[in-house]
């Protein structure tokens, strides 16, 4: 019996192997596994001829039947270890990269428009000396009108169509608020320089104006401060953001805050002062409104008049990014238009 067992040991092995050969894939393994360990598989087969074997035989004939369930586990295993080696072998092949091909463009994100004319307005006015000043959105009516020379029933309030939550709290018209606060905060009231530029809102919503803006504001305070000062600093400010052959010129305006007030026109960008249908054959584009702090403003602030001087000017930082990038509706700079951001994307402008 002993002897029997051992020729068909060798024959299950011969077999296995054979069958092992043709093996390509993993669900062809585990058929194969099936055949000779499952259940009713050949070597477990075996071990229920034990019963029939008188039980000095057993103990031999277990040993045997032992042997070849172990040499086919480790054919079985090295078959598995060999089919997952080629599939790696293969996978690795097929998603190989070749370094020598170019790479694909990556495409960056671009600075908003808005953001690059602040940073712009910022790195200028930092330069001069200015400080950066925030202030609250949510404003009281003391700050953003009372205090500005705006009393209850000035006709301005009506222009500017604010949106107010009670009688007393509204969201800021204009940033001219935050000179207000700065005015106030600066205990031993002496020389101020400061810009703030921030979120605004009004009832506005068409081509060229938005409910929500971006608006920055100027204010210097000190002994001596004239219209000159005044017109020499937006000066520099025009011939830095648009252009060193822009020119600056005032107009005679009206603002209750200031006194005198100015309209301030720069040189037209597109025909640089010949006259073109942009600025209506002028020649200029208005670009904000500045003057002389006026008196009253710097009383109520805690300023005196007799004293101090100042100036203050403010104007939209969307107006600045649509002459300055050409942008033809002010919509663009808040739907996230890929196609439009796409194209400052491409622009060299920091």
């Amino acid at each position: 019996m002993e002897k029997e067992q051992e020729k068909r040991n060798i024959e299950i092995e011969k077999e296995l192997i054979n069958d092992l050969k043709e093996v390509k894939k993993p669900n062809d393994l585990v058929q194969v596994k099936a055949k000779y360990l499952g259940k009713e598989g050949i070597i477990s087969l075996l071990t229920k001829n034990m019963r029939d074997l008188k039980p000095e035989e057993r103990a031999s004939y277990g040993k045997l039947v032992t042997e070849i369930r172990n040499k086919a586990l480790e054919l079985l295993d090295d078959k598995e270890k060999k089919l997952k080696e080629e599939l790696l072998n293969k996978k690795l092949k097929e998603e190989t990269i070749d370094i020598t091909l170019p790479s694909k463009k990556i495409r960056h994100g671009s600075i908003h428009p808005f953001n690059m004319i602040v940073e712009e307005i910022e790195d200028l006015f930092v330069s001069m000396g200015y400080d950066i000043i925030d202030g609250p959105e949510l404003e009281t009516d003391e700050y953003c009108f009372q205090r500005l020379n705006i009393p209850y029933g000035h006709p301005v309030r009506d222009t500017q169509d604010s949106f107010y939550v009670d009688k007393d709290y509204l969201l800021r018209t204009q940033t001219s608020s935050v000179q207000a606060h700065t005015m106030e905060q600066n205990i031993d009231k002496g020389p101020i320089r400061m810009i703030c530029p921030g979120k605004t809102y009004r009832r506005d919503d068409d081509a060229t104006h938005s409910h929500q803006f971006g608006q920055f504001e100027g204010l210097v305070i000190d002994k001596g401060i004239t219209l000159a000062d005044l017109k020499g600093t937006l000066l520099v400010m025009a011939r830095k953001l648009l252009g060193e052959k822009t020119n600056v010129r005032f107009r005679p305006s009206f603002f209750p805050f200031t006194e005198p007030s100015v309209e301030v026109d720069v040189t037209c960008f597109k025909c640089n002062g010949k006259g073109c249908s942009l600025c209506k054959n002028t020649g200029w584009i208005e670009l904000l409104g500045a003057g002389m702090v006026h008196p009253n403003v710097l009383r109520d602030n805690g300023y005196d008049p007799n004293k101090y001087t100042g100036f203050a000017f403010g104007t939209g930082i969307d107006r600045l990014a649509m002459m300055k990038y050409s942008i033809p509706d002010i919509r663009l700079m808040y739907t996230n238009d890929y196609r439009f951001l796409n194209e400052f994307m491409r622009k060299d402008v920091k």
